[in-house]
């Protein structure tokens, strides 16, 4: 084809509008149109559906574009008409069309006036679609979101698996894979089963300069997100949440707050899920709480914030959601709360589905995890995710701009490495720290590694250091992720080498999140990192004089979490006390006079400006729970008919307790503890309480004997305690 440019170049400018291409657009266009099979991975926002859409107008015949969302394929499809004088230029094929509109579009196909055909790769499997389409020009076929064939992908679908043989069935064409995420091992996935290895390779780096990426320990999360949305007015957002009833609550918390926002999870009717997207791109939402549900094909240009209320499950899924930052190039924060509790909720889920889907699920979290909690500068981690190698790091992290301590690693990674080759490269990381940091798992003594020269060679250090070695190992591209039996560990070439001579290479030391308890009662650590330590190191005097006087164990006065909030809030009337966390009234007319005393002459004395968005109001609905739960407990229900009737499991309901009394109303509940233990029991928990130095469930299981005592009882006798001699 002569003047290939030209030609292209004339058809951007008359069909979309713009002067040139973007990325290597033109060399995928170019090679789809020579009749070659083509993989793209471009993340979002790149300009994918361009890749086939300029194509399909150019080429002769009708492109199939398979696609896995119904609301996609009817935005591509107007968009499409839009650029054109005839209607019939793209259609879309699925189970939302009546007979009416099946046949019209069938007739439009047929007379050749359609050049972009979408469907649903269930529509796809229909017989009487295969016959249609067998009397078709097919000009190729164009495979979106084509992750989803992969079981390694963030969103395996089972039937994208089944195209390649449909595709044999009804004709073959060239073939363009797209897709915005895919690890080396997913990508290899995708083109074996579409039996296109040989096809030409396009990727764009995954590098999105504008975003902001930043982990935070998830302690009084919601209260974070309100303040974040409060200093940030008028600009949208997008905030992830794993479950439709912390969508619902959070998007309610936040309308109670004065924010302009609106839910949205597959749970909700069509109507209302529609308009409250619509309400979003038209801007009269600021903000949508939502499941992964929401964002597939959403071309909002200005999001300003994403944030992860849940970690998600895999990286993929993060990066996909995140991409949708800033996709103007203007200012994009990405921020994710993150607590150890949440993967292991994760992995409860998974439990009784097939086992090499767990086994994958597995995988697939404990990489969330290792980007969670490194120190690593967060863009090189995802890139290096994804198969790319960036050198230097972003300075736009909460890693490059609040840098951990750095440590010498060459004596770590040397024995990292030959460790890997001492089990013969045959297992993953997991596996490997466990052999270093001597942890004889069931694993490693079914191979019989407890036996190795390594195991245990570097037991100074425990499992999270090495995995943490191991994995900076991956950035340094010393090691690397087999892509067959993926996260089977194998040295590089650079590995080898490192062993004959090994050089100097700093290491960061990771985060520990296991410090930071999620929201609720007896938890530790507090806060935005605002805390004011000056003024925390006077109220915890304050607290250990007062605990001598009443000769009761600091904790039960307040706790660690009140006290940080209180150094953050700087609360200076009794009211204000009352909206610290764990204090409420009780709390504060007993033990909060000095407390506000003290701060009020602080902030005085400092000149302090006070946070003024510190009251986070409640949803009333919530309280209406705390009210039935006092009420029922007044009337001595026993709490598992409570836990039935509130359909809370009976763990939930503890926490609710704990958190009713840790606000400071008094509850009785000793008619359910001498129904459920023995007086010697109690009284050991009891007296055990009197004299620790902290309100720790675990500490408590250590000293008690987990042989006699469980979790439950604990907890019990502790909110026995709380409440006696607390409130």
């Amino acid at each position: 084809m002569e003047n290939f440019g030209e030609i292209l170049h004339n058809n951007l400018k008359k069909y979309f509008g713009f002067d040139s291409f973007k990325g290597n657009q033109e060399e995928i266009i170019s090679n789809v149109l020579r009749g070659n099979d083509s993989f793209v991975l471009m993340p979002t926002g790149g300009g994918k559906s361009l890749c086939y859409q300029l194509p399909a107008l150019i080429k002769e015949g009708t492109a199939i574009v398979i696609s896995p969302l119904i609301a996609l394929m009817k935005n591509q499809v107007d968009a499409m008409r839009s650029f054109s004088l005839d209607d019939g230029v793209a259609h879309f094929l699925n189970s939302s069309l009546t007979k009416n509109a099946i046949a019209k579009v069938k007739k439009d196909v047929l007379d050749q006036r359609t050049r972009l055909l979408y469907v649903a790769p269930e529509s796809l499997t229909k017989e009487e679609n295969i016959e249609f389409l067998q009397q078709v020009k097919i000009s190729f076929y164009a495979i979106d979101e084509a992750h989803c064939i992969s079981e390694w992908g963030h969103d395996f679908r089972p039937e994208y698996r089944r195209i390649r043989p449909i595709i044999n069935k009804i004709g073959n064409a060239p073939i363009i894979a797209l897709t915005a995420t895919a690890t080396p091992k997913v990508q290899h996935d995708i083109q074996k089963n579409l039996d296109m290895l040989g096809a030409n390779v396009y990727k764009s780096s995954f590098r999105r300069h504008n975003l902001y990426y930043e982990i935070r320990p998830k302690i009084h999360a919601t209260k974070e997100i309100i303040k974040f949305i409060l200093a940030n007015p008028g600009k949208s957002g997008i905030i992830y949440c794993l479950s439709r009833k912390k969508v619902e609550q959070l998007a309610e918390t936040l309308k109670v707050n004065g924010i302009k926002s609106l839910p949205y999870h597959a749970g909700m009717d069509a109507v209302t899920r529609s308009n409250n997207q619509d309400m979003f791109l038209m801007e009269e939402a600021d903000v949508i709480v939502a499941t992964i549900a929401f964002g597939m094909g959403i071309d909002k240009p200005d999001v300003r914030f994403v944030i992860h209320y849940d970690i998600p499950k895999s990286l993929e899924g993060y990066y996909q959601e995140t991409g949708r930052a800033g996709r103007d190039g203007g200012e994009g924060k990405c921020i994710a709360f993150y607590s150890y509790k949440d993967i292991q909720k994760l992995e409860k889920f998974m439990q009784g589905k097939p086992v090499a889907e767990q086994e994958i699920g597995r995988q697939l979290l404990l990489e969330t995890v290792a980007y969670a909690e490194s120190a690593v500068c967060r863009p090189k981690l995802l890139l290096n995710y994804f198969g790319e190698l960036m050198e230097e790091g972003c300075d736009n992290c909460d890693n490059c701009l609040h840098p951990k301590e750095k440590f010498e690693g060459k004596s770590y990674l040397l024995l990292s490495l030959k460790a890997i080759l001492g089990v013969k490269e045959k297992f993953k990381s997991e596996h490997t720290a466990n052999i270093l940091a001597g942890v004889p798992t069931s694993a490693v003594k079914t191979y019989k590694h407890h036996h190795s020269e390594f195991f245990g060679a570097g037991k100074e250090k425990d499992v999270k250091f090495w995995n943490a070695v191991l994995r900076q190992a991956l950035v340094a591209g010393l090691i690397t992720k087999d892509i067959e039996n993926y996260g089977l560990l194998k040295l590089t070439e650079a590995g080898h080498n490192f062993i004959e001579k090994p050089f100097s290479i700093m290491l960061t030391q990771d985060h520990d999140f296991d410090i930071a308890p999620e929201e609720g009662v007896a938890s530790g650590g507090g806060g935005t990192g605002a805390v004011d330590d000056e003024l925390l190191h006077i109220l915890k005097d304050l607290r250990k004089k007062m605990a001598k006087k009443l000769s009761l164990p600091p904790f039960v006065i307040f706790q660690d979490p009140s006290l940080e909030d209180m150094a953050i809030q700087y609360p200076v009337k009794l009211e204000e006390l009352q909206n610290i966390v764990g204090v409420g009234t009780g709390k504060a007319k007993k033990y909060g006079k000095e407390f506000v005393e003290v701060i009020k002459e602080y902030v005085e004395d400092k000149d302090i400006i006070r946070p003024q968005d510190m009251v986070v109001k409640s949803v009333v609905n919530k309280s209406g729970v705390k009210v039935y739960i006092i009420q029922s407990i007044d009337r001595k229900l026993p709490l598992d008919d409570i836990a039935d009737a509130k359909n809370l499991e009976l763990m939930d309901l503890i926490e609710e307790i704990e958190a009713i009394v840790s606000s400071g109303t008094k509850l009785n509940i000793d008619y359910y503890l001498n129904e459920i233990m023995d007086d010697e029991k109690l009284e050991e928990i009891y007296e055990y309480y009197r004299e620790a130095e902290t309100e720790s469930i675990e500490a408590a299981l250590a000293e008690l004997g987990e042989e006699y005592f469980s979790e439950e009882e604990i907890r019990l006798v502790r909110i026995k305690f709380f409440s006696e001699l607390a409130n």
